[in-house]
């Protein structure tokens, strides 16, 4: 299935905690079926810059910065439904790959996939990227999951990472690489949402 494929309204929303490999599969599959890649973290990531963090740089959100900001959320609703009526509107118009904790909760339609793996890999794969201490990822992968798990449950009433009601496809992604996730998403892909 090529790009040239898509031809009906597309809407696939890619979730996973941090260090799943959700951002990673989901700009390839936008790549693959020519779809408008959108990430709820990087639109997150705007605000963050508008209201003075330093959040270009690799490895923010697990850093300190990072942290004060989701507190910052925790406090101020006002930044993640920003966030999500935005995203809604991207999914109003179809053919796109979100990217987000929320937005397989709150788009009623489209096709739904959650990548599963450990927070001990996730913490391995975070530390390599970011090129800091395993233990420091960990920490900061908890950290970051509690608050953020607090944020939309307040908001929201799902609990992430623990409810998986909206999906339509759940892959255990603990013993593969990036190429395999995305050569097995496609094959579903392939067979669900286009049909062929």
């Amino acid at each position: 299935m090529t790009k040239q494929a898509v031809q009906k309204l597309v809407v696939i929303c890619v979730g996973g905690m941090a260090g799943s490999g959700k951002s990673t599969v989901a700009r390839k599959l936008a790549k693959r079926y020519g779809l408008k890649y959108v990430s709820g973290g990087d639109a997150l990531r705007v605000i963050a810059v508008e209201k003075g963090y330093a959040a270009s740089r690799r490895g923010w959100w697990e850093g300190r910065d990072g942290m004060r900001f989701l507190k910052e959320r925790g406090r101020d609703e006002r930044f993640d439904e920003e966030v999500d009526r935005k995203l809604l509107e991207l999914a109003r118009h179809g053919n796109v790959i979100l990217d987000s904790w929320t937005m397989p909760w709150l788009v009623e339609d489209g096709f739904k996939i959650w990548l599963e793996t450990s927070p001990e890999k996730r913490a391995k794969r975070i530390a390599g990227r970011d090129k800091i201490g395993y233990e420091e990822a960990l920490n900061a992968l908890k950290q970051k999951e509690k608050y953020t798990k607090t944020i939309y449950e307040k908001l929201y009433g799902f609990c992430l990472g623990e409810d998986f009601a909206p999906f339509n496809f759940i892959l255990d992604t603990e013993n593969m690489n990036s190429a395999e996730v995305f050569k097995v998403i496609c094959t579903v892909i392939d067979k669900v949402v286009f049909k062929s």
